[in-house]
């Protein structure tokens, strides 16, 4: 048993699938676009944890915004329509 039910087998057979389907060059420009995509989201995180600030204003909401009521809200829908 592998990963979840797929034998070994199976994900050698999906393996050899995709290369036939994307190529060998494809897939290295996609392994390295996606470990440069990896790389750069850990940059910002760290960055974030390190920046005390704006960033980690995490009890303050994004916007204001006022309630309104139902009834209005409906004036406006139907006043503006």
């Amino acid at each position: 048993m592998g990963l979840g039910g797929i034998s070994i087998w199976q994900l050698l057979i999906v393996l050899v699938i995709v290369v036939m389907i994307f190529g060998t060059k494809r897939l290295k420009d996609i392994g390295t676009d996606l470990g440069g995509a990896l790389k750069g989201f850990k940059k910002a995180m760290s960055d974030v944890e390190k920046e005390p600030g704006e960033a980690r204003q995490l009890g303050k909401p994004d916007a204001e915004f006022t309630e309104s009521s139902p009834a209005k809200r409906e004036s406006e829908r139907s006043g503006s329509a």
